[in-house]
């Protein structure tokens, strides 16, 4: 009976960390980056997204509580399970509190840019052109889709470029 409980609550420690893992893992699939997204995927990624980091902490702190609870009680099988929710709960914890979008859409450094007449588009290329002045730039709509923003200067009037 004894040993019946520590593997319920052995387990309980893993879904605790399916739960936590999941938090971290429907906003990152579902917000992916040149994927179709329903409106109803994306309101609860969002959702989930908000209340992940407090949920992270409670979720955190009840699988530490039932591994402090547990530790003498187990074999080293348990003891491993136990201690791969803990991992799994608190990676969970930590990436909820990462901003992962911006490691999928690294920011522009330095544009390099090309004469015109050396660029190398094809005929179904789409570019955002922004002209001031005299000075005329063009940007290619497949990249700054990936990257979506860059910081640049059109006749010394400094812009933002994004999309």
């Amino acid at each position: 009976m004894h040993g019946s409980k520590n593997r319920g609550l052995v387990l309980l420690c893993g879904l605790i960390a399916l739960v936590s893992l999941t938090l971290f893992l429907i906003p990152a699939y579902v917000i992916r980056p040149f994927r179709h997204q329903s409106e109803g995927a994306l309101s609860l990624a969002i959702r989930i997204k908000w209340i992940a980091p407090s949920l992270t902490l409670f979720l955190c702190a009840g699988v530490l509580a039932l591994s402090a609870f547990l530790w003498r009680r187990l074999t080293k099988l348990g003891k491993a399970g136990v201690a791969v929710a803990l991992v799994l709960t608190l990676a969970s914890a930590i990436m909820v509190r990462q901003n992962y979008f911006e490691w999928m859409f690294n920011p522009i450094a330095a544009a390099g840019f090309v004469n015109a007449g050396d660029a190398h588009l094809g005929d179904k290329d789409m570019l955002m052109v922004v002209r001031i002045g005299a000075e005329t730039r063009a940007y290619p709509i497949l990249q700054m889709a990936y990257h979506h923003i860059l910081n640049d200067t059109v006749a010394t009037e400094p812009i933002v470029v994004t999309y």
